[in-house]
Order: C-alpha cells, then sequence, then structure tokens
C-alpha cells in the first residue's frame, strides 16, 4: 500500500561492491511535494542511492518503497510516474534536439500526439528556438538542459535529478533552481543529489551524507542550528568590550558561546536569533554599551556543511 505521507521510505538500506559499502545502513523518508537535497562529496554513494531507488541496482540489505512499490518490481505504470536525469549525458549526439525529445517520449509510451507536450518540455528549458539543432553541436549547457526537457516530457510526479547543475555556469545554476521550484509549486517531488553544498540553502529538506553514511536530515535551518549549535549573531558596540564583558554576556542564559570578533565585536551563539535581540539589547543597556550593530549571521552553507561533518573527520 502506498504511504499516503512519504513518496519514498528506506530502511537499513546498503549497497556494497566486492565486499566494501557504498552506501551503508540508510534510513530515509522523503515527503512529497518538496525539494529534498542529497548533498555529499564526491564518491560518498549519492549516485548508488539513486540508483536503487529508481531500481537499477538491486540493495545489498535493506528495505525499499518507492511510490509504494519496491523498485525492483515497477509496474510500467508505476514508473511511467517517475522522471531521471543521470549525472552524464545519454542521449544521441547524431540526432537533434527534436528528434531526442521523440526518442525519449516513445521509451514512455506516449503516443504519437505528443508534439504538444514536447514543445512544453522544450519551453520549460528554453530550447524552443534550438530544436533542429544536432545535440553534438550544441553548449554542455544546452545539453544539460535537454536532459532536464527529456526528463520531464512525460509529466512525472516524481523526479530523480542527479548532479543536475554539474558543471554548469552559475547563471544556468541559478536558472535550474528556478526551474526546480516551479516543478514543485506544480505539485511534483525533487530528489536532488549535488556536492555543491551551497545549493542546500534551495532544497526544503537536507540529508547530509559522508562516505556512505546518513550523518543527519534536516531544513536549512535545522542544519545551521545542529552545525553551530544554534542561531549566530554579530555584536558591534561603540565602546570596547572588555574580558568582563565577554564573561558576563556568556552568562546569559540563551547565549551558548561566544567568540571575540575584535575590539568592539563578539559572534554568539544563541538559541533563537529573532527572540533573543531584544535581550540583548536590554543587557547592552545595563551595561552601559551603545550597540552600533546586531543582527543574525547567516553562514554560507560550505561552512555548514564542515562543521557537519568535522566530528565524523576526527573520529577517522
Amino acid at each position: 500500500m502506498e504511504d499516503q505521507d512519504n513518496i519514498i521510505v528506506t530502511k537499513d538500506l546498503s549497497k556494497s561492491f566486492d565486499d566494501q559499502f557504498a552506501v551503508q545502513g540508510l534510513n530515509l523518508e522523503v515527503p512529497r511535494n518538496v525539494i529534498f537535497g542529497f548533498i555529499g562529496p564526491s564518491g560518498s554513494g549519492k549516485t548508488t542511492t539513486i540508483r536503487m531507488l529508481t531500481g537499477v541496482y538491486k540493495p545489498t540489505n535493506g528495505q525499499v518503497k518507492v511510490l509504494g512499490s519496491d523498485p525492483k518490481r515497477f509496474s510500467q505504470k508505476t514508473r511511467a510516474r517517475i522522471g531521471y536525469m543521470p549525472q552524464l549525458f545519454v542521449l544521441y549526439p547524431h540526432l537533434t534536439i527534436w528528434e531526442n525529445m521523440n526518442f525519449a517520449a516513445s521509451l514512455y509510451g506516449m503516443g504519437l500526439r505528443r508534439s504538444d507536450r514536447l514543445r512544453q518540455a522544450l519551453d520549460f528549458v528554453e530550447l524552443t528556438e534550438h530544436r533542429d539543432k544536432l545535440t553534438n553541436e550544441i553548449s554542455g549547457g544546452m545539453q544539460r538542459r535537454l536532459s532536464l526537457a527529456a526528463t520531464l516530457v512525460h509529466d512525472p510526479e516524481l523526479i530523480f535529478l542527479d548532479e543536475p547543475t554539474a558543471g554548469v555556469d552559475p547563471v544556468l545554476r541559478s536558472k535550474f533552481w528556478d526551474r526546480f521550484r516551479e516543478l514543485r509549486s506544480s505539485g511534483r517531488t525533487l530528489f536532488v543529489t549535488t556536492q555543491y553544498v551551497g545549493e542546500a540553502v534551495y532544497c526544503d529538506l537536507i540529508a547530509v551524507l559522508q562516505e556512505g553514511r546518513l550523518l543527519t536530515v534536516d531544513t536549512p535551518k535545522g542544519l545551521r542550528q545542529r552545525a553551530f549549535g544554534g542561531d549566530l549573531l554579530n555584536l558591534k558596540t561603540v565602546e570596547p568590550l572588555d574580558y568582563n564583558h565577554e564573561q558576563l554576556i556568556g552568562e546569559l542564559p540563551f547565549v551558548r558561546k561566544v567568540t571575540r570578533q575584535g575590539p568592539t565585536r563578539l559572534r554568539l551563539v544563541v538559541g533563537e536569533g529573532k527572540t533573543d535581540i531584544p535581550a540583548l539589547l536590554a543587557w547592552a543597556t545595563g551595561q552601559g554599551l551603545h550597540v552600533e550593530n546586531l543582527d543574525e549571521f547567516v553562514p554560507p552553507f560550505d561552512e555548514v556543511f564542515v562543521e557537519l561533518v568535522k566530528p565524523e573527520a576526527e573520529n577517522v
């Protein structure tokens, strides 16, 4: 029976090659209608996981349900509800864009009256005016857009995107994420792998993978709090902050950590930035300090990722 809340469920999912685990003990619940980011460095098991979720690989151990079914036993009807954009370009280089789209549509059993749907998919990735170009004569970025269009041509509800922005320029990368948000808004679920950890901010939920093991699953805000122990605030005062000030502010019940950034600057880890700022302002006033600036610091996800995997690295 299909899970009404989660479109993907795995339990202790593992895959090994020659007695070496590529993925081990993976437990996931992916809700419907979200962008689910699957983030980790190259070789961490992202592609292997997608191949198990789509039925390309049979798991060594564990259980997996996608759209309520075991991927190795997908019916044709269930497969038609799934789109998969692989990491590498796999379409035919000596066919035109339009011919490749027709080929992709035929794989999903779409009828001959499919021109409108093909045009819609090409419009979505801004390739309609290039439809008659040979695929081996277009840029790498256009090939990535064509791969996305071919993935979407049959209008799937669950879309697997394996490193969809790998090797593309920042402008195209931004456009891709705009398209992904449009797909989510139309009721689709997207499972996106990436090694660009900064892209985590575009996801609703993020799973962090390290050496085949799942470290955590959380929202972008939740990952930041988990990595640093709370929200980060930057405090700058007019007067110098001495050691006594640093000690006193560290004793406030909602302050978890204090780091000096300069003579008049402190970085604070607090429980909840927005609600703790008024209390900090009141504390500064009581100390006779004039606050020049007090605002929340949002660290880039590269820093968040380094903090999250640091305990793992220290245990190696």
